[in-house]
Order: C-alpha cells, then structure tokens, then sequence
C-alpha cells in the first residue's frame, strides 16, 4: 500500500528482456536504503518487487501482465527518470490516498496550460475508467495523488503546485504523453457492490 507521495525521482540504468520478463535496474540513493529483496517499491505507481539491491542500484522484474497494462514500454530507457516510493508503513501519516500499485491503465496528456507558477494538466483517461473520476476525488498518476479538479466526460483535468513539478517527473509531461493511472480503489468497490 502506498500513498502517491513521491520520495524520489530515480534513473534507469537498464531495462532488458530476458526470457518472458524485461529485468529492469534503477538508482536510487533514498529509496534503496534499506530495501530488502523481496521488498515493494511502486515505480511510476507500478507495485515492483525487488529482486536485488546493491548499494543504489535496485533490480526488479516486469511480468508481461505489468508491461501490457503500464506505460513502461517507453520510458525505461537508460537514462529515463521515473518516480519513486516504498510502501506505506503502519506508523506514517497518510498525506496523499491509499494507493495500492496496480495500474488500472494508460491515460495521454490532451492539455497543459501555466497558470504563473502552477500548471493544469488535462488527461483523456480510457472510458472504462473515466466513470470512476470524480471532481475532487482522488486519482494517482505516474504514482503521484493528485485531486481531480475538473472531470468532463473522458477529460480529468488536475493542478499542480511548483512542488510538485520540481518533486516528481510530471513537471516533464509534453502533449500526447502517456501516463500510468490508478483510479480509486474505493469507487471500484462502491461500483461492484451496488452492482449486485
């Protein structure tokens, strides 16, 4: 479980298929501290298991199931920059949302507009989704909590504070980049249960 607040931006050192699996290999001096393997890191939101850790340099594999549903096929590249945050700990405080690391999909920047030192960012999020984006509800992209500040139809659009955009890797999005989303687990529930 994590909470969408970023700890660190870290760098890709490689990322290799091997077999069925790509073998991908991060720096990080934070979040490899203490890092067991076996341990939990999300990466861009994406739940990861770490498979070894030597110093900074932590190694995790991707299943086909993670690349298919992630926006990893294209920023793992050596030198990329993805944001980074180990799990949640009983004792913390929880600033951002329950997240859990599960990519639900991929959603494209459709729209980036300054405002001063802010920026608004408009996402198309894919219409199986869109439903559970509501205005001021909760949404986490590339691992990063943010507020739904407007929803219309498919387009979630969020504002992001200069701390933000210094902190995490979403301060580098262009128009029609593609981002991991994860929806909020809890309207997924309310969803099936009313379903019933």
């Amino acid at each position: 479980m994590f909470t969408g607040i970023v700890e660190e931006i870290g760098e890709v050192v490689a990322c290799e298929p091997e077999g069925e699996v790509q073998r991908l290999a991060l720096r990080a001096a934070k979040t490899s501290v203490d890092l067991p393997v076996g341990g939990s890191v999300a990466v861009n939101g994406c739940c990861l298991t770490a498979t070894a850790v030597i110093g900074e340099l932590m190694r995790f594999d991707l299943a086909p199931e993670t690349v298919a549903r992630t926006r990893f096929d294209e920023r793992l590249r050596p030198g990329g920059k993805v944001n980074l945050e180990r799990p949640l700990r009983v004792s913390s405080r929880l600033d951002g949302h329950f997240v859990q690391g599960h990519v639900d999909g991929v959603a494209t920047v459709e729209a980036i507009r300054e405002a001063g030192s802010t920026r608004e960012i408009t996402f198309e999020m894919p219409g199986d989704l869109a439903r559970y984006c509501i205005e001021k509800g909760s949404i986490a992209v590339d691992g990063v909590s943010l507020t739904c500040a407007h929803v219309t139809g498919t387009l979630v659009r969020v504002a992001l504070i200069p701390h933000t955009l210094a902190v995490t890797t979403l301060g580098r999005l262009r128009l029609h980049d593609l981002v991991n989303v994860e929806v909020d687990m809890i309207a997924k529930y309310v969803e099936k249960l009313v379903s019933k």
